[in-house]
């Protein structure tokens, strides 16, 4: 079955000209003009991917990918947040908001193919059943959840992603071009300062549980996940 993806966008003329190059592709496509319609049509189907403009009547893009990451039915479906803000700023929003990567407008359907490729390769069920368990954090492959004690921690499925490596990669430090080639894949498209967003992101759902500082930033080099007990 080809991958479904739900396209919100306001302009006709980009809703066609993506939807055309999608289904070229092999995807099968379905639109919404605004977030209200955009809603329905996850309910009434789950999307594999959601591509999602950033300026939308009503309720912008911004407020549907937080909508879409704070439903658990939800929130583990991927965001490709498509946008003309491509300031640093703008760009850091977006993934705060619960994207998982950024296109800024113009661009090419080439690449929106690839974009759209390698985030669902990335977002691909892990192929084993197993449970990792690190002094009270807990991730199942099987179920992709992450739990503190019998508490679910509800990250997006990047976030996933990336505690998955560094659960199974303990104790090294990781520098940001490392994070990408291996929880990112090998693409030019991803730029560094994403896995800084990610990484905020991850300690945030930590950090209620006490354990954002499994976590460590290692000044000049990168990132590396020290589990330790709690004290």
């Amino acid at each position: 079955m080809s991958p479904r993806i739900l396209f919100v966008e306001d302009e006709p003329a980009i809703r066609e000209m993506v939807e055309m190059a999608l289904t070229r592709a092999g995807y099968e496509v379905t639109s919404a003009q605004d977030t209200r319609t955009a809603m329905i049509r996850i309910s009434d189907h789950y999307p594999d991917l959601i591509l999602l403009d950033w300026m939308l009547p009503g309720t912008s893009g911004l407020d549907l990918a937080r909508q879409i990451r704070k439903d658990k039915q939800t929130r583990s479906i991927p965001i490709i947040m498509l946008t003309a803000r491509g300031a640093e700023p703008d760009v850091i929003l977006g993934l705060e908001s619960g994207a998982d990567d950024y296109i800024t407008k113009p661009f090419s359907p080439r690449e929106l193919v690839a974009r759209i490729k390698a985030l669902l390769r990335r977002s691909a069920p892990h192929s084993e059943d197993e449970v990792i368990e690190h002094h009270g954090l807990k991730l199942n492959t099987g179920s992709q959840r992450i739990t503190a004690g019998d508490t679910e921690i509800k990250v997006g499925p990047t976030e996933y992603r990336l505690m998955l490596f560094f659960m199974t990669h303990p104790e090294r430090v990781y520098t940001r071009a490392q994070l990408l080639d291996h929880v990112w894949g090998q693409t030019t498209y991803v730029e560094e300062r994403t896995v800084d967003v990610h990484i905020r992101r991850l300690r945030k759902a930590l950090e209620p549980f006490g354990l954002a500082g499994f976590i460590e930033t290692v000044r000049g080099s990168g990132y590396r996940y020290h589990p330790h007990p709690l004290t």
